[in-house]
This record gives C-alpha cells, structure tokens and sequence, in this order.
C-alpha cells in the first residue's frame, strides 16, 4: 500500500516527505476555497526540487483546458481531476501533455462506486473520495471491494492512523490530508506517524 500526503503547501514537509520515499505529493491548485489551495506562482516555486521517486500530483477542480494545459507546465507528474469532466477532454488533455491521469469519483452512495467504468480506460488512476471536497469526510471503504485487481485503487476520505488498516487490502494507494494536519498546515510529527503505521502494515500484507 502506498502513501499520497495530499495539500501540502511548505517546502519543509514536502522535502520530510519526499526523503522518507513517499510515493505521491499532492498539490490544491484552482479550488481557492480550500485553506491548501496554491496560486500558479507560489505552486512554481515549491515544486522548484528534486523530487527523486516521490510523484508530484496537481490536482483541479473543474478545469477549462486552458487551466488544464496551464498547469501541466509545472513539475507535475499527475494530474487529479474532479467535476464533470467529459471523456474527451481528458483524453484531448492527455495527448496534447502525456501527463497521466488520475480520475477522483466522489463518493456518496455505494452505486457511486461503478462510475469508474467511465473513466477506466484512459485514466492511469482511479481515485475514490469522499463528497466533501476540501473536508474530510468518511464513507463505507468497504464499496470498492469487488473492483477487478487491474484496476489502480487509490481511496481518500477522512483517513487516519485508527483506520488506514481496514484499506490494507483494498487499497493500492492511500490519499492523506487532512488527518495530517495542525493548525490547517501540514504537520512532521503526524506525516511520520502515518509512514510508520503505514510501514507496520505492510510488513504484515
């Protein structure tokens, strides 16, 4: 199971992160309503580092394709996407950059788990999240259980050191914000606390 710290907003804790090997960064991008949210410059200058195997994630709320290309010309490897976006945006969007993609289906009902039949072709990622966009909110992990194994699960929503566990089997790559978090800003001592859990789990699998 690998680790997404997703909303980081400081070079310290995305440095922490990427020299204790986590597999992705996650970066707000054009959703101002989120206290992680990151304009284009300040976006440029934290992502001004070598990044060694850590994958940086721009993820976008709705974005026109002008936003979209904008973006991609930061140091990005992925790009998240939210909102009704149609088939072939994502796959015009995806030609034009070679960035891959990671589609989020935001997660209300048990039937919303099978909107991934949509996107499972082009999107190099599924992600299944929570409703509550820039809050944390929990949801029956327990839907995804019956997608097919060739399908790259990532799974957010409220999660924490207490839960993580019930994801060990379910879960190619858990997404980690705000549990994460003191005072809204990314917090060393809780990063690492989460590695560790995460690592102990692992071991077991």
């Amino acid at each position: 199971m690998k680790v997404k710290v997703c909303g980081i907003t400081r070079k310290k804790e995305l440095k922490f992160c990427i020299d204790n090997n986590v597999s992705f960064c996650g970066f707000i991008l054009n959703y101002p309503k989120s206290h992680r949210n990151l304009s284009f410059k300040k976006a440029k200058n934290l992502l001004n580092i070598k990044k060694n195997k850590t994958k940086f994630v721009g993820v976008l709320v709705n974005p026109s394709e002008y936003e979209f290309l904008k973006y991609t010309k930061l140091n990005l490897d992925f790009m998240q996407l939210y909102g009704d976006l149609n088939k072939k945006f994502i796959i015009s969007a995806k030609k034009k950059t070679k960035i891959k993609i990671i589609k989020a289906l935001q997660i209300k009902k048990e039937r919303d788990v099978a909107n991934y039949k949509n996107f499972k072709n082009f999107a190099d990622i599924i992600l299944w999240d929570s409703s509550g966009y820039e809050k944390s909110v929990s949801w029956n992990y327990n839907w995804i259980k019956f997608i097919p194994k060739n399908i790259i699960k990532m799974v957010a929503g409220n999660i924490n050191t207490k839960n993580v566990s019930s994801l060990a089997n379910l879960a190619d790559i858990v997404d980690v914000s705000g549990s994460l978090e003191t005072n809204k800003v990314k917090d060393i001592k809780k990063i690492r606390k989460f590695l560790n859990e995460v690592n102990k789990i692992n071991e077991k699998i």
